[in-house]
């Protein structure tokens, strides 16, 4: 199963009064572990850079000046996201950004079934407590300490530890279950020859043949109402 834990940084907080998109960071899942691939790209956002936004993430006018519009790294990022989930803190806001961008290319929108929103799972699985992703980094113990200002590509590195934790632990298929084997068609199969089979040989007797027959005697002394007498 391949996921991108993909995050972004913006002009502000909406696309349709003129946000926009200024970077793109994403980190490479596959069945639950770091591939190492990931993907980042600073954006133009054609417009000047509000105080507030510049504050939040440290992306100036300057900086960006030089750097594509989203036009031009469209089609790269579809094809580095291909069909892959997308594993997001509050999906709403970056789900929004990005199909806008690529609704203004003519690129096909991005499913909304396709995002993995942890801000979600997180307020599912501690209802009532922070769900912001430093307030994830402290009850997990990822270690945060060079989040000094958001980063798309640090943040979604972050988040990457801090979904493996909220799936289950940083190894998630670590389950007592049944073994799979693969089945003809490549899929995977339970097997029916996972149940413990008896030894070939016995083991030897662990007591002396005195060791029995001491506990033969003080169970005699015990009458017949012992419950070493019973059978089930």
């Amino acid at each position: 199963m391949r996921e991108i834990v993909l995050d972004t940084e913006t002009t502000g907080f909406d696309p349709e009064q003129g946000d926009r998109i200024v970077e793109i960071g994403g980190v490479e899942l596959f069945n639950h572990l770091p591939t190492g691939k990931v993907y980042h790209q600073y954006i133009n956002p054609e417009r000047d850079m509000p105080q507030g936004a510049f504050e939040v993430h440290g992306l100036s006018t300057e900086f960006l000046s030089d750097k594509p519009v989203f036009a031009r790294i469209g089609q790269d990022f579809v094809d580095f996201v291909g069909d892959a989930k997308l594993v997001i803190h509050n999906a709403a806001f970056d789900m929004k950004f990005l199909n806008y961008e690529l609704k203004r290319m003519g690129l096909g929108e991005i499913p909304w079934a396709r995002a993995i929103d942890t801000l979600a799972m997180a307020r599912q699985r501690f209802p009532g407590s922070p769900a912001s992703l430093d307030a994830l980094c402290r009850r997990f113990g990822v270690d945060n300490s060079r989040r000094e200002k958001h980063g798309a590509l640090l943040d979604s590195e972050i988040l990457a530890e801090v979904y493996l934790e909220l799936v289950g632990g940083r190894q998630p298929d670590l389950v007592l279950a049944p073994t799979r084997v693969g089945s003809p068609a490549g899929g995977a199969q339970i097997s029916d020859d996972w149940r413990p089979r008896p030894r070939a040989n016995a083991l030897s007797p662990r007591i002396s043949e005195a060791e029995l027959a001491a506990h033969e005697a003080f169970i005699a002394k015990l009458g017949e109402a012992a419950i070493w007498r019973k059978r089930s």
